[in-house]
């Protein structure tokens, strides 16, 4: 009675319905001429069923439905399932419900129907229920209903479900069809039983060029890559159809193996063959395969073949520019930029894929002000609030030193996945605010998310620089419990936080433990010996890397590099920086001829070494004149060294390092006046030194100190440490040349003394407060002076404590009067 009413309704609101975009034939049907007779056949409202239902146009579909009753038409069981049918399509499966319930009679393609109406929908479930009755029915299920119940397995992941599904298909001699052979591998596969997929496929009656087609997507799906090709080779032997899906998938598959560049121009041949060259999906897959193999130019050649390139060639074509697995070019970049204002040239719509994959290229060019742009269209698109998106504009943000603008893009992603937060916490990182990453950690932990690897590495690398190896440690723990010690990222971060912590041996330890090295594992652990002044390691783990077939890179060289300029090792530096070049095809940047410079000025080759910047093509760097002004420094060489100094000031007159190297260089040299007027010319100029801070870690508590510094709590008792340390190595320094700057007992000096350096303060506080077998680690952010560094061999040998000082070069260990740096630093 209800349904009645509920027609009777339809039956007089439907001449108030809009007909503009109403086919003619429904006009015909449910509005004829007066003088011709309302009612229709079954053929005819089963047209106007279909037709609706292929539209999906439920207002029109109830119309037809209304009008079956107003002529009180008795519709024929086909008629009843073709108007279940359309309310399933068109989405009300409330209703398609009522009209099953109330069906006189059904079949087999009633409740097909029902079944299908409810998994469009997403009500996998009641799916489910439907397909149960049917059977407590004994209603005679086809193989369309185990084909549609082994798809709701497929998405759901339901092994055990389709396990029941594919016995209850034997039991019903379906098996032998071929329809549910694609399906059972396809719903193996999904699951992840890529044994039993292979099992079916085996032993199938019948195979089609889907079957083949599947299992391929199955092997694909699991990475699988050697296996994929094999039953490539074997559907070319058997001449089965391949589609373009399957083509495409191959050729993503095949970017994991070693000869993927060879087996890429390979398949590249059959697609050709085929005749799916022009195919969007395998054009992009050929595009992706060649970029990542670095055959960029292979790849822009198939990009510029495709006679209508889609959004998501274009896209592949973009990414491809940003993949090179050596330095980017800027040239490729503007490339992949080029792109994009071609892709608006033409009146594409950019995807979320496009927008993430150009900002990334503004990333990699340095591009802020064309990437400011991007983020207005992205704005402008409402996409801001997309979590890859999101990552990029905060990684655009973060390389361009503007936190600020970085922290509201991240507070602007209402779904803040792992990757969001890992971008933020590696900004902070990059821009040195290490606390603020320690901050966003504790709250991805405080919110219950599930830090990854890279999370990982990126606070440790945190922990590194502020050298809290205490909070490195703890975190180091968490990594293992979840699983993640195991990533040689995780590794790489670990050796990074022990070495720049200053413990040398456990940055070793971690190393030899590492199950897969990589250039980064080598790269760390040289530049690590390097900056602890252990030459001759660094060089055998070099010649250890080479015997391991690792090819180095920038990194590595330059930390060998390091360790030679540090050992004083010309000759053989002088080698390293040849064998680069001539051997590995790597371009010496900056960096590394600022190792040679500072290798010829330490031994004394000063116009060696000035000759060498004059040629290296780095001449307007300061860095690398920044390099021999200190060996002037070294070598008393007053006159070159203010003819360098003045080169650094026109380069840099805003830096304050070549000022205070100058000014006590003429300290040195007793030249109290020509000191002085460096001092005012700072002023004149408004250049600032910056100050010196030293901090070391006590506990779960980092103490810093300035210079003379007061404010700490323990400050008496730090001082009174400090005057008895400085009362036993009095007794030491008359005994020895080096140190003739203590046998001055005036009062001056002795003030002097007592108006501490930083790390005197630090190393004080760490005799007071660790243990007496704990070494005592301290790190600065300015270089060690003579004196301090003087001090501190002899605070090694009065007090027997291990002293690990950390300067922005390199590490100086103190043990029994010495330092690991030979006094050469």
């Amino acid at each position: 009675m209800r349904t009645l009413c509920f027609f009777e309704y339809l039956i007089g609101t439907s001449e108030r319905v809009s007909f503009s975009k109403t086919p003619k034939h429904f006009t015909t049907f449910l509005h004829p001429q007066p003088n011709l007779d309302h009612s229709m056949d079954n053929v005819a409202y089963t047209q106007l069923l279909q037709s609706t239902a292929s539209s999906q146009s439920l207002i029109h579909g109830k119309e037809v439905h209304a009008h079956m009753i107003r002529v009180r038409f008795n519709p024929c069981l086909f008629l009843q399932n073709n108007l279940l049918n359309m309310y399933c399509k068109c989405g009300d499966t409330t209703f398609a419900r009522r009209l099953f319930d109330r069906l006189p009679k059904r079949d087999t393609v009633s409740w097909n129907s029902l079944i299908s109406g409810y998994i469009q929908t997403g009500h996998t479930d009641r799916a489910m229920d439907v397909f149960v009755q049917a059977r407590n029915a004994n209603v005679k299920i086809d193989r369309f209903s185990y084909g549609t119940m082994l798809g709701i397995c497929s998405r759901s992941g339901d092994l055990k479900l389709g396990k029941v599904i594919h016995g209850l298909v034997v039991v019903g001699g379906f098996h032998q069809h071929v329809f549910l052979t694609n399906s059972l591998i396809d719903m193996y596969s999904k699951c992840g039983r890529i044994d039993e997929a292979t099992r079916v496929f085996d032993n199938a009656a019948e195979l089609d060029d889907v079957s083949w087609n599947s299992l391929i997507s199955a092997y694909v799906r699991i990475g699988l890559a050697e296996d994929t090709l094999k039953i490539l080779s074997q559907m070319h032997q058997l001449e089965m159809k391949m589609n373009s899906f399957a083509l495409g998938s191959v050729l993503k598959s095949c970017s994991s193996l070693k000869s993927s560049k060879v087996v890429g121009e390979m398949i590249h041949g059959c697609v050709v063959k085929v005749g799916l060259d022009f195919d969007v999906f395998v054009g992009s897959a050929m595009i992706d395969l060649y970029a990542k193999n670095g055959a960029l130019n292979s790849a822009v050649k198939v990009f510029r073949l495709m006679p209508d390139p889609n959004v998501v060639v274009f896209n592949a074509m973009i990414a491809g520019f940003c993949r090179m697995e050596v330095e980017i070019e800027n040239e490729l970049i503007n490339e992949a930029l080029g792109l994009f204002s071609e892709m608006q040239r033409r009146g594409m719509w950019p995807s979320k894929f496009t927008f993430s994959s150009v900002l990334r290229a503004c990333n990699l060019a340095n591009a802020f002000e064309f990437g400011k742009q991007i983020h207005s269209q992205v704005f402008k698109n409402s996409l801001q609030s997309d979590e890859f998106i999101g990552s990029a504009l905060i990684d655009l943000y973060s390389n361009s030193g503007s936190m600020e603008e970085g922290f509201r893009c991240f507070y602007s992603v209402p779904k803040q996945d792992i990757v969001t937060w890992t971008s933020m916490i590696s900004g902070c990182v990059q821009n040195e605010h290490f606390e603020s990453a320690l901050s966003l950690f504790h709250d991805i932990l405080s919110i219950g998310r599930k830090p990854d690897q890279f999370t990982i590495s990126s606070i440790m690398s945190a922990c590194a620089n502020l050298a809290m190896v205490r909070s490195g440690e703890q975190i180091q723990s968490y990594a293992i419990k979840v699983g993640f010690d195991r990533f040689t990222i995780c590794g790489n971060s670990r050796i990074f936080m022990y070495a720049r912590s200053g413990d040398v041996d456990a940055a070793e330890k971690t190393f030899q433990e590492m199950e897969n090295r990589d250039v980064v594992s080598w790269s760390a652990m040289i530049s690590t010996h390097a900056q602890h002044g252990c030459t001759r390691d660094a060089m055998m783990l070099f010649k250890e890397m080479e015997d391991c077939m690792v090819a180095p890179n920038h990194i590595t060289f330059l930390g060998v590099l390091t360790a030679c300029s540090h050992g004083g090792l010309v000759d053989e530096g002088f080698g390293y920086f040849e064998s680069m070049k001539r051997d590995y095809g790597l371009n010496p940047n900056v960096k590394h001829c600022a190792c040679i410079v500072d290798l010829l000025g330490r031994a004394g080759r000063l116009a060696d070494a000035e000759d060498f910047i004059l040629n290296s093509g780095f001449d307007y760097d300061p860095v690398m004149w920044r390099a021999l002004l200190g060996s002037c420094r070294i070598h008393g060489d007053i006159e070159r060294g203010a003819c360098v100094a003045k080169r650094i000031m026109e380069l840099e007159p805003d830096a304050s390092a070549s000022y205070v190297i100058l000014y006590n260089m003429y300290l040195d040299a007793g030249k109290q006046s020509l000191a002085t007027k460096i001092r005012d010319l700072m002023k004149d100029r408004g250049v600032k030194k910056e100050p010196g801070l030293s901090w070391i870690e006590i506990g779960a508590s980092v103490h810093s100190f300035v210079a003379g510094d007061k404010s700490h709590p323990q400050s008496h008792a730090i001082y009174a440490k400090l005057e008895e340390m400085l009362s036993k190595i009095e007794k030491i320094a008359y005994a020895r040349t080096e140190t003739l700057r203590f046998n001055d007992p005036s009062p001056e000096k002795r003030q002097n003394l007592m108006n501490c350096h930083s790390e005197k303060l630090a190393v004080a506080l760490g005799m007071i407060a660790l243990p007496e077998a704990a070494p005592i680690r301290v790190m600065k952010n300015l270089r060690v002076c003579q004196d301090c560094h003087t001090t501190m061999k002899l605070f090694s040998e009065s007090e027997r404590r291990e002293i690990v000082l950390r300067d922005p070069i390199r590490f100086h260990r103190f043990r029994g009067g010495l330092c690991s740096c030979r006094d050469f630093w």
